[in-house]
């Protein structure tokens, strides 16, 4: 399993780091900073989807808040009638998943690639060339300068700024898609979830080298730029501060709904069908 993770994840991401480090006039910093550029533009038409999946799920909270009511005392019958709105207007729940879920094996990579590129032993160093590719571009690369703006990649960052900015990305992107609760009680749920992420790898940005955390800035800001311009602005950033929560409402037919939704059901390619 270990040599299957090092031939086809591992390997490459080392080698393509320290190539674009060759490219890149030496700097280890831009080489992540393009590497990240690369990994958002594969996975363009997954996030396109995601976005759209999400602003679409967003729309339908009205009707999920009724079934719930309605079938508050039947789980199995409340899943099941659930599942049927989702396949009615062609949308797969865990379709807002598949990104993140492909970029994991990415970030574990490249906190590896990191850790082993910038080798300051002889013994590190020996375990580096185990695995590189001969190619001349990673052959006159290494040893890698580790030093980046105010950092030093393989090391976190001691000024707290990349962990604001990775938090304060992160918390906007999700600021952007999250409609505001139908009740106070559910405010204060929709709060703290949106809090927690942000919260949580602004906290992992403390322990990990700089270099990931760049590779998380830079990445939310792709993702911040897409969604901006896929669901037509800030979406829900911009909601007034300490408005009332919207009173929950029941939807027309899916061809009346928000154009979203009406989107999402005319997808033959709909992601739950897939």
């Amino acid at each position: 399993m270990a040599e299957l993770w090092n031939t086809f994840i591992l390997e490459p991401v080392l080698n393509s780091l320290i190539a674009l480090t060759t490219v890149m006039g030496g700097s280890f910093g831009v080489a992540i900073v393009v590497l990240t550029v690369i990994v958002r533009l594969a996975l363009y038409p997954l996030t396109v989807r995601q976005t759209r999946s999400t602003k679409a799920m967003q729309a339908l909270q009205p009707q999920i808040q009724e079934l719930q009511k309605k079938y508050a005392k039947n789980k199995q019958r409340l899943q099941q009638e659930t599942m049927k709105l989702y396949k009615e207007v062609g949308i797969n729940p865990l379709g807002c998943l598949w990104p993140m879920l492909i970029q994991l094996p990415i970030w574990i990579a490249l906190y590896q690639s990191i850790m082993r590129a910038l080798a300051a032993t002889p013994e590190n160093l020996l375990n580096l060339s185990r695995h590189l590719y001969s190619w001349a571009a990673v052959a006159h690369a290494v040893p890698l300068n580790e030093h980046f703006l105010w950092l030093r990649l393989s090391r976190p960052d001691p000024n707290l700024i990349l962990a604001i900015l990775v938090g304060g990305s992160m918390w906007v992107q999700q600021k952007m898609v999250t409609a505001p609760a139908t009740d106070s009680r559910q405010q204060s749920m929709t709060s703290m979830t949106t809090l927690m992420m942000p919260l949580m790898f602004g906290m992992f940005t403390l322990s990990f080298p700089s270099g990931l955390a760049l590779y998380w800035v830079i990445s939310n800001i792709i993702g911040i730029v897409i969604q901006y311009f896929v669901t037509g602005g800030w979406g829900y950033l911009r909601s007034p501060a300490g408005s009332k929560p919207v009173p929950t409402r029941k939807l027309g037919p899916v061809e009346q709904q928000s154009p979203t939704i009406k989107k999402a059901s005319q997808d033959k390619k709909g992601l739950f069908k897939r």
